[in-house]
This record gives structure tokens, sequence and C-alpha cells, in this order.
């Protein structure tokens, strides 16, 4: 499959379906793009949509299953607008530590396909608000799903969230006051269940 190069090819690439819920258009949107005019068009449709198709069917559908419905913050980005992104200082990583990360259509250093979604779990953010506890959506994803790599953020607990080929499974978080890594291969609380950490989360959401 070829780069699209009309509306109605867009148009076609974005409805190709990943998941039961998940449409390929659901992750193109991007301020970057939007704002300064680079298209975010796989360079690579196909390994885009293999990336993709990983992510939503391993993670995003047992997510929304489990907690309802799912906000797309930021997700696939091309490399014109990572590169732009990470030039300018809009919070974009340089391109050859995003590839198999946002930018889905490049695998990585090692030739691992992957790709990285930022959402918000709607029913988590009033818990989180009230409470500040993100670790109890880090430890309950970790304990229950093929994750690749998790990263937190202050605002509606908005996490990234990875699907790799080679998943580290590595948690980190901005949110204070524990900044930092949460957990990583060889640290003492990785392996095991986390059943007692998110509990209280499980009980007031009703799952």
């Amino acid at each position: 499959m070829r780069q699209p190069r009309s509306v109605k090819g867009l148009e076609d690439l974005g409805r190709v379906r990943l998941s039961s819920n998940f449409f390929l258009r659901d992750f193109l949107y991007s301020e970057i793009a939007a704002i300064h005019a680079i298209p975010n068009i796989p360079d690579d449709p196909e390994l885009a949509i293999a990336a993709g198709t990983a992510l939503c069917q391993n993670l995003l559908e047992p997510l929304q299953a489990r907690f309802g419905r799912i906000a797309i913050r930021s997700a696939y980005r091309s490399s014109a607008v990572n590169h732009f992104g990470n030039i300018n200082k809009l919070n974009c990583s340089r391109n050859q530590a995003n590839y198999a990360g946002h930018i889905w259509d490049r695998c990585d250093a090692d030739g691992h396909m992957g790709a990285t979604a930022c959402i918000v779990i709607n029913r988590f953010v009033p818990y989180y608000e009230r409470t500040g506890d993100w670790e109890a959506m880090a430890w309950w994803v970790h304990d229950h799903l093929p994750y690749g790599e998790m990263e937190f953020f202050p605002k509606l607990a908005a996490f990234n969230l990875t699907w790799s080929e080679a998943p580290r499974r590595r948690i980190s978080s901005y949110i204070p006051p524990r900044r930092g890594l949460l957990t990583d291969p060889g640290m003492a609380n990785w392996s095991g269940r986390h059943d007692s950490a998110y509990a209280a989360m499980l009980g007031e959401l009703g799952t």
C-alpha cells in the first residue's frame, strides 16, 4: 500500500479498521500538523496499520472494555511532524527515539515494530483528580496487559501507552511528587502481582 496522494486515498486509509472500536483515522490528528500545515500521513501505511492494529487489539480494546471510553490525545506522528516538533521544542523526542513509538511506520534501531498512543481514560479522571493516585492505573495495566512502556502526565492522568514487539514493560511519570521511574526490569517491584495498589480504584469505579 502506497502513501495516499489524494483526498480519496486518505479517506480510504482513514477507514482502515484497526480493531472493533478503532479506525486509523482516530489516530492521525496532530495539533502540530494542523497549525503548521505538515501532512501527518504514514510513509509506510502497511507498517503503520500493522503496528496500530497490535496497539488497538492488545491494549486499547481491553482497556476500553474494562474502563469505558478512551480518549486519544496524541498518537501517530509522521517523521516530518515529529522532527518539526522536536527541533521546535514542542514535546517531541528526536525521530530515532520515537521510531516504533509515536512514529508507527518505522521500526526501532533493533528492527522491532511498535506504536504509541497518548490516552485519557475518561472514567478514571475523577478518581485521579480526587486522590492523585495515577499508580493504580499503571499497576492495573502492568498486571493485566502486554504493554511495552507507559509514561504518565499530570493533566487528566494522560499517559503514553506503547505496544512493542520487544516490550520492556517500563513505567515512568512526570506527576509530582513521584517523578521518574515507577518500575523497570530489575527493580524489586517489577515482578509479581500488585492487586492492593488498585483495589481502591476498582472499588470506586465499580469494575
